[in-house]
């Protein structure tokens, strides 16, 4: 469970904003979406392999 500590007088826009924050970090979204649809384990090499080569062709190109 997430807490955010609210000072006296503290705006709510703030708390608000450190609450997003947190939660973003904790990967709660990030998973929910990954859970949606069963991904094959080789489907899910096969795209993480492709992600490098993407990367590193832009690394290439930047040198």
């Amino acid at each position: 469970m997430i807490v955010i500590p609210i000072k006296e007088g503290e705006n709510i826009d703030r708390a608000l904003k450190k609450f997003k924050r947190k939660f973003e970090k904790t990967g709660v979204i990030r998973e929910l979406r990954e859970r949606q649809a069963f991904m094959k384990p080789s489907v899910r090499r096969r795209n993480e392999i492709k992600k490098a080569v993407y990367i590193q062709r832009i690394q290439q190109d930047e040198d």
